[in-house]
């Protein structure tokens, strides 16, 4: 548990968490579009995820499932370094 609260009071903990996010929202959506419409198809894709009030549920979910891939990838990267440190400190 100390981890988990170490973890997260580290500001580079949260950038991570933000730059992962955003990176994997970005390159989901663009192969989301490729495989959904064939290739790059804008337009459709804005007449389906969009257009109208779908927006703001489109926007919502992407920026859910972002901090959720963001916190957990992150979150093992982080927890895995301070194992490695602790074991450094043991040799």
């Amino acid at each position: 548990m100390m981890a988990f609260k170490k973890i997260v009071k580290d500001k580079t903990f949260w950038k991570s968490v933000v730059l992962l996010g955003l990176a994997f929202a970005l390159i989901y959506q663009f192969v989301s579009i490729l495989f959904d419409y064939g290739g790059l198809d804008f337009n459709s894709f804005y007449d389906d995820k969009l257009a109208g009030d779908n927006w703001i549920r489109f926007s919502i979910g992407v920026l859910v499932s972002a901090f959720i891939y963001g916190f957990i990838i992150s979150y093992g990267q982080f927890i895995t370094k301070i194992k490695r440190d602790k074991r450094r400190e043991l040799e």
